[in-house]
């Protein structure tokens, strides 16, 4: 443990071992993401995406490392040992800090399939992870606003459609599909601003979650419903590796996904709108209430 070094000292040798880290298992993650996409041979891109995920696992794996090294944060997770690593998931989390990521990677490494994001299509270019990102098959979106839609008919649908040709990559290998549903960041100002009727959530969107079960919804059967919970209030990325969180909660909850809810279109059907909505807004006052309880 080096936790007794001050603390920005342990910010700037964090950052670097993050750097190194991400450096050196991109540039091995490189040479099967290249094969992969020079030899369009779909059981020798099964095997390239395998290989990219074992890497990726161990990325998180030296990630893990330095943290124990250099933090003394007490983590107090619950409902990990429900994870299995062979299985289709939707994972759905509360969203406070950059911090959020890094937790549930730690805790889903190598107990769950590999942590996937809906990433926007512009982060492609991302020096060094945009790559890397293309190599896991995360799926790259273009996400038309409804103002545009109304501008533009004609691109109607294609969100959907973008969606399962991306989600088409996940039926060969098991995949934990991750979303914020409440899209950003939870802060006080905008939970203010959106008039939010739950006291430590934003109000959740049903888009992201609805377009994967329309697209996925034969393979994925578990909703992973993952609540975070930092007592000593949401920490800064720079706060985190420097060392200064002192207790992060983390608790998992698996529920089955009602039939009722897969394999329709979201977008035309206003009845199924409506229940994607209500699911929602059920699970987000259950995660509301355990909060009040995690932060208590």
């Amino acid at each position: 443990m080096l936790s007794f070094l001050p603390a920005p000292v342990i910010g700037v040798l964090n950052a670097l071992l993050l750097g190194i880290n991400t450096l050196f298992w991109c540039i091995l993650l490189y040479i099967p993401a290249l094969l992969k996409l020079v030899i369009p041979i779909q059981g020798f891109r099964v095997l390239c995406t395998r290989a990219i995920i074992w890497i990726s696992e161990s990325w998180v794996a030296c990630n893990t490392g330095w943290m124990k090294l250099t933090h003394g944060t007490d983590w107090r997770v619950t409902g990990a040992e429900q994870l299995q690593r062979q299985g289709w998931y939707l994972v759905l989390s509360n969203h406070q800090s950059w911090v959020d990521i890094f937790a549930m990677q730690r805790v889903f490494n190598r107990r769950a399939p590999f942590l996937k994001f809906f990433l926007k299509k512009q982060l492609i270019w991302v020096p060094v992870i945009g790559l890397a990102w293309w190599g896991l098959d995360f799926p790259f979106m273009q996400r038309h606003s409804r103002e545009y839609l109304i501008k533009h008919p004609e691109k109607r649908g294609e969100d959907l459609k973008a969606t399962r040709k991306a989600c088409e990559k996940f039926r060969y290998t098991p995949v934990s599909v991750m979303n914020f549903v409440e899209g950003t960041r939870f802060t006080p100002a905008k939970h203010q601003r959106q008039k939010s009727r739950f006291q430590h959530l934003l109000t959740p969107k049903a888009g992201g979650v609805a377009f994967v079960l329309d697209a996925m919804g034969d393979s994925i059967e578990t909703l992973v419903d993952v609540t975070i919970a930092y007592p000593g209030g949401a920490p800064t990325f720079w706060g985190f590796l420097c060392g200064r969180v002192d207790e992060i909660r983390l608790t998992i909850d698996t529920v089955t996904i009602p039939e009722h809810l897969k394999g329709k279109d979201y977008t035309a059907d206003a009845e199924h709108r409506k229940q994607i909505k209500d699911w929602l807004q059920d699970l987000w006052s259950g995660k509301d209430r355990k909060l009040a309880a995690m932060l208590d």
